[in-house]
């Protein structure tokens, strides 16, 4: 049924929703009709010009789903945003892929993936289908708590109170617990003394009774949510179990026979300490983060009007003027209006070094002001500032999956099931074998609490959390799990040269031409709107000569990408290029190919000019190579990778700066497009290649690449569509970033291991009686804990940089 054309009535529902793959109006109008076209849809507006469609329903007749659906059919997208939250009352893997599963299911949802190490759940979700209330109500409904993530600042404050609550809590309980179970063991620790101290039946069922019901209740709640759920979790094994124990001795008190009271209360016990010895190892792996987030100061110190006022740093809003004083932490993202100081960047940056900051330079939230007073203009404040971004992204890294743990993830969702199985198995083959019910029994108590499906969980993303973290205080920011995991597989890391490899700062060293200073004059004056390097330093040339009120500034410019640029100056064409530009546009070159020819030789970059098309000289422009490029090219041979260099330069100037390095492989006068096929063509040859640009000049390689590192300082272009961001322009770190990768990915393979040896073996050796309950329980709290502390142990296996 056509869409009415009338208003819509004041009872149905509005859905605004982002359109992506428009390219005219003509496309908003499709969009408009397929919409129009479904049964309960009554208006609908597709506007071109900010790429929203906003849409009135009933939504008795049609979804939203159905109507994002529609404007995919159309031939368009809608794409997703990333809704965050906060899991509470998850025990064990098992727990995370529920709560996946129940947001996987709720309307309007992409993908989710769940932590369990970080308690963080992210949504991919589509906007106006999907709210943030639903998404709580899913995963409420499937037995746990849920709420929104706040933003970094309000979360750091919250999660150190809720952790510091938590801890007093659950050590108040462990302490009940062991002193309740304590009097129960004492006669089996005494007896080889030959000393006596058996307790009263009704003693023990006392003691055991506010283990079982009270420091074991989450146990029980947990593990009544998962069967409700219709699934299963670790709980459920402890409570089948310690249950089991119990009644039985119960069974015991009343008839009279042996009690096993201390069984289920030493259980209880020991999973209660590992899973307080885990919390406080897994709150370790998060170190990066809360280290990251209290880096922002209180308070910020505000001229508003003839006062100084201090506010808290999220209330700052843009262009107000920020007064910090030295030593002080820099409070918001800006730029520097007086003053001029040394900032201490390291802790976002990895940089040791203080760096100069004077007028109109930016500074960023987070870092330290040295020993001059500063006043700072706001540019990005709250959530928008980088340092808000950077904990974003390695949170979004550290809730991001490997690959490796979706092969985890289908063993756990059968891992307990099984379990329960064989210790059925256990308990009637020991049966059929004529041993006593109780004793059976207890052989099939031990292999439900020796199997630990958290270790499996605990492996993979325990391991994330602790490498992410490292790269972070090195100044690496990696995008997702998957590559960290890519990372370690590189055969070829290709460079492109200027910026990368080089200061990026050329200088002018040569004008060739019969009246230099006009020459030099008039490309500055043509490239006044380019923001390509070698413009600017044509332009820096032309101011430190005073040369820049020669000429005037150019009517039209024109970048040609990998070519150059063309512009009219005075009413005559100015252009400025490579050789390949010029003979292009038919302008001789044989004046000055001689000497263009020897700067090339020297290494430098030359840059033709021409007016009218008439030939007026060549400037030659280098560019020095930073400090750390020969060390970066060594460090990646010593790890068995190639490296090779990727440039629009030309061949002489590409072949020195290689010889320089030791690189062997260079690809040289290579346009935009070009190095994307150059990265292809690697690939095609089975090499698993890196591509390190600026993020924005050489975005089409590194979307070519399998890995692509942004050099820089974590701009949005970078952060956004790099795999991996350098947070400092050294090239070091990108052998520092393989080195973590493959040290993170061993650890992982370790903690795998040790989880499924640890599971191999104890549960055979409970299934054959050799482990008895409390020996199990002591074990299974022990694998978790190992498996968090191998994690943590990765921080001593990689030295600081």
């Amino acid at each position: 049924m056509p869409a009415s054309t009338s208003a819509p009535a004041d009872t149905a529902a509005r859905l605004s929703v982002p359109v992506q793959g428009m390219s005219c109006v003509r496309c908003a109008a499709r969009i408009e009709e397929r919409l129009a076209d479904l049964d309960g849809v009554e208006s609908a507006a597709v506007t071109f010009a900010d790429e929203r469609a906003r849409v009135s329903y009933d939504p008795d007749r049609v979804g939203g789903d159905a109507i994002v659906a529609a404007i995919e059919r159309a031939g368009y997208s809608v794409p997703p945003t990333t809704l965050r939250l906060r899991i509470g009352g998850m025990t064990c893997a098992a727990c995370a892929g529920r709560v996946e599963r129940a947001l996987r299911h709720s309307p309007g949802v992409i993908s989710a993936q769940v932590n369990p190490s970080s308690e963080l759940a992210t949504a991919a979700v589509v906007p106006g289908v999907a709210t943030d209330a639903a998404l709580i109500a899913a995963v409420e409904t499937a037995g746990y708590r849920a709420e929104l993530a706040p933003s970094a600042a309000a979360e750091q404050r919250a999660a150190e109170r809720a952790d510091r609550r938590r801890d007093r809590r659950e050590g108040l309980l462990l302490l009940a617990s062991a002193a309740c179970t304590a009097p129960l063991m004492a006669p089996m620790v005494l007896a080889p003394l030959g000393v006596s101290a058996s307790l009263p039946g009704w003693l023990q069922l006392v003691l055991a009774a506010l283990v079982q019901f009270v420091a074991g209740g989450r146990f029980y709640r947990s593990a009544w949510a998962a069967l409700r759920d219709r699934s299963a979790n670790m709980d459920v094994l402890v409570t089948i179990g310690t249950s089991a124990a119990f009644a039985l001795s119960l069974v015991h008190l009343q008839r009279g026979g042996h009690l096993y009271f201390e069984s289920a209360a030493a259980i209880i016990t020991f999973v209660r300490l590992g899973k307080w010895l885990e919390a406080r190892a897994k709150r370790s792996t998060t170190g990066a983060i809360r280290a990251l987030m209290a880096l922002r100061p209180d308070t910020a110190r505000v001229r508003r009007g003839d006062r100084e006022v201090e506010v808290a740093p999220e209330t700052v809003s843009r262009g107000e003027i920020v007064l910090v004083r030295p030593g002080e932490r820099i409070p918001v993202d800006g730029v520097i209006c007086a003053g001029e100081s040394t900032v201490d960047e390291s802790l976002l940056t990895g940089e040791s070094l203080p760096v100069s900051k004077t007028r109109d330079d930016a500074v960023t939230a987070g870092t330290i002001n040295g020993d001059g007073g500063l006043e700072i203009e706001a540019t990005e404040v709250g959530d928008e500032s980088t340092l808000a971004r950077i904990v974003a992204l390695i949170q979004d890294a550290q809730t991001s999956k490997a690959p490796v743990q979706q092969t985890v993830d289908r063993v756990s969702a059968i891992f307990v099931p099984t379990i329960i199985g064989i210790a059925a198995l256990t308990l009637v083959g020991w049966w059929l074998a004529g041993v006593a019910v109780d004793t059976a029994l207890l052989r099939a108590v031990a292999v439900l609490v020796i199997a630990c499906p958290c270790a499996l969980g605990l492996a993979t993303p325990a391991a994330l959390m602790v490498g992410t973290g490292i790269a972070a205080r090195a100044g690496i920011l990696i995008k997702d799990a998957q590559a960290l995991e890519r990372t370690r597989d590189i055969d070829v890391v290709v460079f492109d040269k200027t910026g990368t490899l080089s200061q990026g700062r050329p200088e002018v060293t040569a004008t060739l031409a019969e009246d230099p200073d006009a020459v030099l004059a008039l490309a500055a004056a043509a490239q006044r709107s380019s923001e390509h390097p070698l413009a600017e330093a044509i332009r820096r040339a032309a101011s430190e000569r005073d040369l820049g009120h020669e000429v005037a500034a150019a009517t039209s410019f024109q970048a040609l990408p990998g070519r150059g640029i063309v512009a009219q100056v005075d009413g005559q064409e100015v252009v400025i290029g490579s050789e390949r530009l010029m003979r292009e546009r038919g302008v001789g070159l044989d004046a000055y190919a001689e000497s263009a020819a020897e700067q090339r030789a020297a290494g430098m970059s030359v840059m033709w000019v021409s007016r009218e098309r008439a030939l007026l000289g060549v400037i030659a422009v280098g560019d020095r190579l930073r400090e750390s490029a020969a060390e970066a090219v060594a460090r990646l041979a010593q790890a068995g990778i190639r490296a090779a260099i990727l440039t629009g330069d030309h061949h002489a100037v590409a072949e020195r700066v290689a010889d320089q390095l030791g690189v062997n492989e260079v690809f040289a006068e290579r346009l935009p497009e070009d190095k994307a096929d150059a990265i292809a063509a690697m690939r095609r040859g089975g090499d698993i290649v890196a591509m390190v640009g600026d993020g924005v000049n050489d975005a089409p390689a590194l979307a070519a690449a399998d890995v692509s590192f942004a050099m820089g300082s974590g701009t949005d272009v970078a952060m956004q569509t790099a795999s991996v961001t350098l947070m400092r322009p050294d090239p070091t770190l990108v052998a520092d970033a393989i080195a973590i990768s493959r040290a993170t990915r061993r650890t992982v393979s370790q903690n795998l291991a040790w989880a499924f040896a640890y599971n191999c073996v104890g549960i055979p050796l409970a299934a054959l009686g050799l482990l008895t309950p409390m020996v199990a329980g002591a074990a299974m709290a022990l694998s978790s804990v190992s498996v968090v502390t191998n994690a943590l142990l990765l921080r001593l296996r990689l030295p600081d940089r």
